[in-house]
């Protein structure tokens, strides 16, 4: 059988809770209101973690062959052959993040073909949209850097004169 003096049901009014007030345990006293969750704590979200999602969201849209710049790729390619080994899903992403908001830089490899004005557009908004719904964060500005062209069949290192 419950104790009505314990009632922990939401109550009429907006958010508060009724909760029987116990000294010295820092319950709420009844039909005290409490306070949002977001001034209940802080939530920081580390460099890298917005640096994968924008990595992530980047390298997901059609038309990005490979994010980061030329040294940075083939050092991770090395990497990547190395038993174990996971790829680097941040490669070519740099950021900058605060307590509400955060500024990416991206260095990207395009595919030979693809409309780069227009492919950075779609980075642009896929890295905002990605990063605003799993971070809440502000994107003020999203920078790419297109480092290089991929052309197919170009993979084998060797270049062919015609």
């Amino acid at each position: 059988m419950a104790d009505a003096s314990t009632d922990t049901r939401p109550s009429t009014k907006g958010s508060s809770v009724a909760v029987r007030s116990d000294a010295g345990t820092g319950s709420v006293a009844a039909n005290e209101p409490m306070a949002p969750a977001a001034q209940r704590g802080r939530t920081a979200i580390a460099d890298g973690v917005v640096a994968k999602i924008a990595g992530i969201a980047a390298g997901d849209t059609v038309g990005v062959y490979a994010l980061g710049r030329g040294t940075a790729r083939a050092l991770g390619a090395v990497r990547e052959r190395i038993p174990g080994a996971k790829a680097n899903v941040a490669q070519g992403v740099s950021v900058e993040v605060g307590e509400k908001q955060c500024a990416v830089d991206l260095a990207l490899v395009v595919e030979y073909g693809v409309a780069i004005a227009e492919l950075a557009a779609e980075v642009r908004l896929n890295v905002i949209t990605a990063l605003k719904d799993m971070t809440s964060l502000e994107v003020v500005e999203v920078n790419i850097a297109v480092d290089d062209i991929h052309i197919s069949g170009d993979d084998s290192g060797e270049r062919r004169v015609e």
